[in-house]
C-alpha cells in the first residue's frame, strides 16, 4: 500500500480543494409568463419551451 512520504501542507491541500465550492443555480425568466425557471427547461407554470406548448398545465 502506497503512503505519502511527507505530510502535505495546508496550502497545498486547500489549492486542491479550491474547485469544490458550491455555486448557486442560475435562473432565467419565462418569456411567456415571466416566472423564474431553469435555463433550457420547460416552464412548470405555463408548460412552454421556446415558444411552443410542450406540456399541458392545469391552471
Amino acid at each position: 500500500m502506497a503512503v505519502p512520504k511527507k505530510k502535505g501542507s495546508r496550502a497545498r491541500r486547500d489549492k486542491r480543494r479550491s474547485h469544490d465550492s458550491i455555486t448557486l443555480t442560475n435562473f432565467s425568466t419565462c418569456p411567456h409568463c415571466n416566472e423564474p425557471k431553469l435555463p433550457h427547461h420547460v416552464c412548470l407554470k405555463c408548460g412552454m419551451y421556446k415558444g411552443v406548448e410542450v406540456i399541458k398545465v392545469n391552471v
